[in-house]
């Protein structure tokens, strides 16, 4: 019987849980038709439950770095080893661990060695700028042994081939699937006078919430507009970062500090308001961008790859510079006057367009 071993223990919410319970539910399915025996290494295995799956549970890699290190590039080995001959190791978290397997696979999915951090990012997020410093080192750690790398965008793909000098055909370009089957496509009709922006991430230094709060500044009080509001889910009490937000621009009435939202009632904002702003300055997809587009409303999106590749196909796409509040409050200011003529069609421009930020 052939093996299949899935090394996940890294993976416990979010978009990176549903990544790991959509490859054991289809490997569920394919080892009870094809006679395979599939082994999961998780954190707990109520996360991801399924029949047909053997499991491994382990919490102890996930309480220090350390500890996931030696787990990924020492204990793994041995495991590997006492389960006998492996057909497909696949590691579906960045770490290519050391293992005895006739192919292996990693699922790359942390864009973090492409950010460019700043001393902010030390100050507020430290975590996030050991991230970008230290994930480049992760990645290239076994890199070369695996057979196949996965990765979510075409972007991505060029951009670890050229770091790592990889073989871009050993570069798997795989897309989330993204339910959206809750956001129809509709125009809203306004029965309001304000203008309303939305941007929706976690509080995190790299997602950049303070040039939207420098735009609004610069439409209320150099621009002297009025009409409009920009809600943001952050509520200024979550972290470092949140304060400072909420302590700079807190003031400032035209711009909702919300907090966390539950996904019904971000689909209900979506719905609502006129124009979806991301100005994150790293991701591996931007799924509000995704959730998004189908509306057929204005989106102004970070002038970066990941973002040009996630908005394609978008009918009212304009990008800025994420570094530059005033390119991003003329662009606002256009729409709060009604003027969207600036808009077009985002399009596949093999995520080189003029105006993209270079990689890494």
């Amino acid at each position: 019987m052939k093996t299949i071993v899935i090394s996940a223990v890294n993976l416990v919410e979010a978009g990176t849980l549903e990544i790991l319970k959509d490859c054991l539910r289809f490997l569920s399915n394919y080892s009870d038709k094809n006679g395979y025996r599939v082994i999961a290494i998780v954190y707990k295995r109520e996360l991801a439950d399924f029949p047909n799956i053997e499991y491994i549970e382990t919490q102890w890699p996930k309480k220090r770095w350390i500890n996931r290190l030696w787990y990924e590039y020492i204990s793994l080995k041995k495991i590997s080893k006492e389960i006998g001959p492996i057909n497909l190791w696949f590691s579906l978290h960045d770490t290519s661990p050391s293992v005895f397997a006739e192919k292996r696979a990693v699922y790359c999915h942390n864009s973090f060695s492409f950010y460019k951090w700043k001393m902010h990012d030390l100050i507020f997020a430290p975590k996030i700028a050991m991230f970008a410093i230290f994930t480049k080192f992760i990645y290239q750690t076994n890199i070369h042994q695996n057979n196949y790398i996965v990765v979510q965008q075409e972007w991505f793909r060029k951009g670890l081939s050229k770091m790592f000098g990889i073989d871009p055909k050993k570069i798997i370009v795989a897309r989330p699937k993204i339910d959206d089957s809750a956001i129809i496509l509709s125009e809203i009709k306004k029965s309001k006078e304000d203008y309303e922006f939305l941007f929706a991430g976690s509080p995190n230094s790299h997602k950049n919430f303070e040039v939207i709060c420098k735009a609004a500044k610069i439409l209320v009080e150099e621009k002297k507009i009025k009409n409009f509001r920009v809600t943001i889910t952050v509520k200024g009490d979550e972290n470092k970062y949140a304060k400072w937000l909420f302590d700079n621009w807190g003031k400032i009435k035209n711009i909702n500090f919300i907090g966390f939202v539950s996904k019904s009632t971000l689909k209900d904002l979506y719905l609502s308001v006129d124009c979806l702003i991301y100005s994150s300055k790293v991701e591996s997809w931007g799924l509000p961008i995704s959730e998004f587009k189908n509306l057929n409303k204005p989106m102004l999106l970070a002038d970066l790859p990941y973002a040009h590749e996630t908005s394609e196909g978008s009918m009212k796409t304009s990008f800025f510079n994420p570094d530059n509040p005033k390119e991003l409050a003329s662009y606002m200011a256009n729409l709060i006057d009604g003027n969207s003529s600036f808009f077009k069609t985002s399009r596949n421009q093999k995520y080189s367009c003029t105006k993209s930020r270079k990689l890494g």
